[in-house]
């Protein structure tokens, strides 16, 4: 069985001159993913994964997720090829439908979302594999683009998907499924039905991201949680008490951990939340024996 891979994320709030820093000092604790945030405003994940993965290396970098309504699929393979040729072997690529609302207020919804993300991924994957792609699909056409430096080792494109339909369409066509914060190892279970589903083979892999708080006074990591599980909670339309966290000791929240790759995850991404994240971190790491 391969062992989970434990992730960092690198929250969108923090300011991204202080991001090879941060890159460094993770790896330096061992842990095997960076995963740096697109939101519309924040910083822009294939400038924020470039950045990341010239101050580390070994460190693996994930993006999640690049929205699909945002860039041309010829745009978006250019950009992860390019990343990917340089640093061959340490890219994730995650591709999403992006939030419906900033979406609109980029004047970029799709008229079909699942159509969009799904020839989106199937062009992109096949522009890094070298093919000459001819698409005339719902949402995304291309007339025979091509790429002239395609990776040497495509790297694995993933999609950043919640809904049932959008887990059977990661199934079948993405390289591996992330899910995000909040969902425990019920969700994770249902998740995996769901692109098996949809056809994923053997090596599919899954991401789940979780909040994480680390800390001996129960008090006071729930404190930190609340606003955090809170608006998570009214995003995934559930209460806050059912938004899935990794908090505790470090101990209590290690159990959190082999619980989420109990249910088949196969990397789990830590979203720091409370002071000093990475001394939390490094706590959380040598409770699980890392």
């Amino acid at each position: 069985m391969t062992q989970l891979r434990v992730g960092v994320m690198y929250n969108r709030d923090w300011v991204p001159e202080e991001l090879p820093g941060f890159a460094r000092q993770i790896e330096a604790l061992g842990v095997d993913d960076l995963w740096v945030v697109e939101d519309l405003g924040w910083n822009a994940g294939i400038s924020a994964a470039s950045i990341a993965l010239g101050a580390t290396r070994r460190l693996r970098v994930g993006i999640g997720i690049m929205p699909a309504p945002l860039r041309s699929p010829a745009l978006l393979a250019m950009e992860v090829a390019t990343v990917a040729r340089v640093f061959p072997g340490r890219l994730v690529a995650g591709i999403g439908h992006g939030v419906t609302e900033w979406m609109a207020d980029v004047d970029a919804v799709a008229r079909s979302p699942l159509a969009l993300l799904e020839e989106t991924i199937r062009a992109v994957r096949a522009l890094l594999r070298g093919e000459r792609v001819v698409m005339e699909g719902q949402e995304v056409r291309l007339a025979g683009v091509q790429l002239v430096h395609p990776p040497t080792e495509p790297p694995p494109v993933v999609a950043g998907v919640v809904r049932p339909r959008s887990l059977e369409l990661s199934g079948r066509v993405a390289d591996g499924t992330v899910i995000a914060e909040g969902h425990g190892p019920s969700d994770v279970r249902s998740a995996r039905a769901s692109v098996d589903k949809g056809g994923a083979s053997a090596d599919h892999t899954m991401t789940v991201f979780a909040f994480c708080c680390v800390g001996d006074s129960a008090d006071q990591v729930q404190h930190d949680l609340q606003p955090h599980v809170d608006g998570h909670g009214a995003w995934l339309g559930r209460p806050a008490e059912q938004v899935y966290t990794v908090s505790g000791t470090a101990e209590q929240a290690a159990e959190r951990v082999r619980a989420l790759e109990a249910a088949g995850a196969d990397t789990v991404v830590l979203r720091m939340i409370g002071p000093e994240p990475v001394e939390r971190l490094g706590d959380l790491l040598k409770a699980l024996g890392r």
